[in-house]
């Protein structure tokens, strides 16, 4: 299987929600962001092969990345462009299920990158960048 490329959705304004919140985790616990920089890694070289307990499609092209420190669960949402691309589009911590509002975030984010893709692709590398 060929390498998945790893990339972070950018809004119009330029934010970059899920590096934003990746940094902001590696500030307050910098174990759970650890793992979910693994369960990152991972995507990159599993790409659609990724399956639970790591990942989850969730609907309408959403997939789940899951890291757990404790009893807290993280998610990062994502979806697939192509068949080696990947654009990390929202973040959270959960208690259960997903919550509506996050998941609808996911799929708003994934129709702005199909009408745009450049405008809304940004490059990060973890652990240096």
């Amino acid at each position: 299987m060929a390498k998945t490329d790893v990339y972070f959705y950018q809004e119009s304004d330029g934010a970059v929600p899920v590096w934003q919140w990746l940094q902001e985790l590696a500030k307050r616990d910098r174990l759970a962001f650890a793992k979910c920089a693994a369960k990152i890694k991972r995507l990159e070289a599993l790409g659609y092969e990724l399956r639970r307990p790591e990942a989850d499609y969730l609907e309408e092209g959403i997939y789940e990345l899951r890291a757990k420190k404790g009893s807290v669960n993280y998610r990062i949402l994502y979806f697939f462009h192509g068949q080696n691309v990947a654009l990390l589009c929202h973040a959270l911590t959960k208690e259960r299920a997903i919550p509506l509002g996050d998941l609808a975030r996911a799929k708003a984010r994934k129709a702005a990158f199909a009408k745009d893709p450049t405008k809304h692709t940004a490059t990060y590398r973890l652990g240096g960048d």
